[in-house]
């Protein structure tokens, strides 16, 4: 099973341009979460901060009881191998084949024969798909093809902690669907904590189980699926609908008079409710998912705590039934 990550108001700069501020939020165990935001809101530093590549200037990220920002490096170091990290070009070396590229953790960081690193790499690369193409140079393939290598490269230490730095960069919806099926069958398999850096609405739509939105500095929320996608903050709305009308402009925030003209459209849109998507499951053959019966339990645990909308929300999802255990709902005159 996945491990906690524990995120304690983190904040990072680079010289004086600050990046993001004051950033708490927690990924359960196990389960798949996903961090929007408009181009530049530092959500790739944010990766990197993660896994103690980067070192924000305040805050704490606890992992199995590792601070990845203050502790020892040795502790980091080893901590660090609990990830599996994809990046958004796939980070592939041009010179090496796909088989080797995929080896490349085994052989720098154990000290496994090469039958037993032989017999790892045709596993991950046959759960990505991509059996037959081992030989292959990154070059001769399609970016697709080296997304998923990547993603198999991430998964040969057994991460217990995945992080995917967009994921879709470059793709067509397409691949971009199967890719997002990929990574929900992967958590089934796996059940490794899962943190998707997007702004692909199709990916943010169908697959976590909680998601959050960086912008302006700040976090504006994080939380169970439902709570964002029915979100009335304005940038969230606007995000979600693509819309031009919003807080977000093409090259940095608008100010606050364009945000005061805007503002009727903006309201009228958000007071529409927004339909939310099914959460995509596992391809036919393959286990439940695990993290939807914890995620269920912990959800409801923390309804009363959620807005009206996400509340309702929820109840619908869990009364169409999710895959996962029967649990008593709310009262219906609970307020949701």
């Amino acid at each position: 099973m996945g491990i906690e990550v524990v995120v304690e108001g983190l904040t990072k700069s680079f010289g004086r341009q600050s990046i993001w501020r004051d950033v708490t939020l927690t990924l359960p165990a196990g389960e798949v979460s996903v961090m929007l935001g408009p181009s530049g809101t530092g959500k790739t530093v944010f990766l990197k901060s993660l896994i103690g590549l980067l070192k924000p200037e305040k805050g704490r990220v606890l992992i199995n009881g590792v601070d990845m920002v203050n502790s020892p490096e040795r502790d980091v170091y080893e901590t660090r191998k609990l990830f599996g990290l994809m990046f958004q070009d796939g980070a592939l070396f041009g010179s090496m084949s796909l088989f080797d590229n995929i080896a490349f953790p085994l052989r720098e960081h154990t000290r496994k024969k090469e039958s037993e690193i032989r017999r790892i790499v045709m596993e991950r690369i046959e759960v990505v798909g991509l059996l037959g193409a081992e030989g292959k140079l990154p070059g001769e393939i399609s970016g697709g093809m080296r997304k998923r290598a990547g993603l198999a490269r991430a998964l040969v230490l057994d991460p217990q902690i995945i992080l995917c730095d967009e994921p879709d960069s470059g793709l067509d919806p397409v691949r971009t669907a199967y890719l997002s099926q990929l990574l929900i069958d992967l958590n089934a398999q796996i059940d490794a904590t899962m943190l998707i850096v997007t702004h692909n609405l199709d990916i943010a739509a169908t697959v976590p189980d909680n998601m959050g939105m960086l912008f302006r500095r700040e976090l504006v929320t994080f939380g169970p699926r439902e709570v964002l996608l029915t979100s009335e903050e304005p940038v969230v709305a606007q995000f979600l609908a693509g819309r031009r009308e919003g807080p977000i402009g093409m090259s940095e925030e608008k100010d606050a008079a364009a945000l005061a003209a805007e503002a009727d459209a903006v309201g009228a849109a958000a007071a529409r409710p927004r339909a939310i998507v099914p959460q995509l499951e596992p391809s036919p053959g393959l286990p439940p998912r695990r993290a939807v019966a914890r995620r269920r339990e912990r959800v409801m645990g923390m309804i009363d705590q959620l807005p009206p909308a996400a509340r309702s929300a929820i109840r619908r999802t869990y009364e169409r039934g999710a895959g996962a255990p029967t649990l008593p709902l709310p009262a219906a005159g609970s307020g949701a």
